[in-house]
């Protein structure tokens, strides 16, 4: 494997490139912690080796799901328009993403902090973790639209500076996940993978790439070819069902053109062990609502960030 290096350091996924260049094996293991470190058993945890997620049903109950229901409500209806981190869908309508949501919400916050949560993380990195990313995500009935397929750490570590692939997604479902209302799909296997990018990242490419990401996505050849080698799996499930994926994992969901709207709580833990750097392929970091850059583990739940 060949790595640039550059400014004193060694980046192991070059990304952002100017022509086309070969996928690059992953470097890092995905399970970085054992089964007595934590909730997961070993099935789980090989599981999550092999696929690069796992779904646990019944994450949170259903009086969770109704007070978060009830949270993303209030939020919504009492969120400046002009907030930033309030992302509207592409037509300007609808509302796409709210994030630093355990900011606008102590009961987002303790979510975070529940026992199917926080130690679930903490045994997948194998380490103390700190809050690198939490955003709800809407896709109202009818006109949500999806996210096309991409690989998280791809950005994070492009724009972002993560240098290691040791983070990992918690989806908590607030409504039923349906194969027809825009549920996440997954290439199973693909985490062991990056594919680097072409295209120069734009100065301040977070604002428009949150409503529709064009910069950091593969193209349509690799995707073909990765399609064919790994699969697609749609991860469909009741309200309160966790979703675990790695970063590295390459997913994407359709648009909603039911009445049937899906929502979720989406949080993002990085290991206390991958300070992130200066990006390796943007001029200056993302804001912080969508990188955390201060990594101070969680001890207690006033530690939520």
């Amino acid at each position: 494997m060949s790595y640039t290096r550059f400014a004193g350091r060694v980046d192991r996924y070059p990304t952002r490139l100017d022509e086309p260049t070969d996928p690059i094996p992953r470097a890092e293991p995905t399970v970085w912690g054992n089964e007595s470190d934590g909730p997961l058993h070993e099935v789980d945890l090989g599981s999550m080796a092999a696929n690069g997620y796992l779904v646990r049903p019944s994450a949170v109950g259903d009086n969770w799901v109704c007070a978060l229901r009830d949270e993303l409500n209030r939020i919504g209806a009492q969120a400046d328009p002009g907030d930033p981190r309030i992302i509207r869908e592409p037509s300007g309508g609808s509302t796409r993403s709210v994030f630093q949501p355990h900011l606008f919400s102590d009961v987002i916050a303790e979510l975070i902090t529940l026992d199917t949560v926080l130690p679930v993380a903490r045994q997948l990195l194998g380490s103390d973790v700190y809050l690198h990313q939490a955003r709800i995500n809407l896709m109202p009935g009818f006109t949500g639209t999806g996210f096309y397929w991409h690989s998280d750490f791809e950005t994070w570590h492009a724009e972002d500076g993560m240098p290691q692939m040791r983070a990992v997604s918690c989806s908590i479902s607030l409504t039923d996940n349906f194969p027809y209302n825009g549920s996440l799909m997954v290439m199973p296997g693909s985490h062991r993978t990056f594919y680097p990018c072409v295209g120069a990242t734009p100065r301040n490419n977070h604002s428009s790439s949150l409503v529709k990401q064009e910069i950091g996505v593969p193209s349509r050849a690799t995707l073909t070819e990765a399609a064919a080698h790994y699969g697609i799996d749609q991860v469909t499930g009741p309200a309160g069902t966790a979703l675990w994926f790695d970063s590295n994992v390459m997913h994407g969901s359709g648009s909603n053109i039911t009445p049937l709207p899906r929502s979720n709580v989406f949080l993002v833990f990085n290991s206390i062990e991958n300070q992130l750097v200066a990006p390796f392929a943007a001029e200056s970091p993302r804001p912080e609502y969508l990188a955390a850059r201060v990594s101070q583990p969680f001890s207690t739940p006033s530690l939520v960030q």
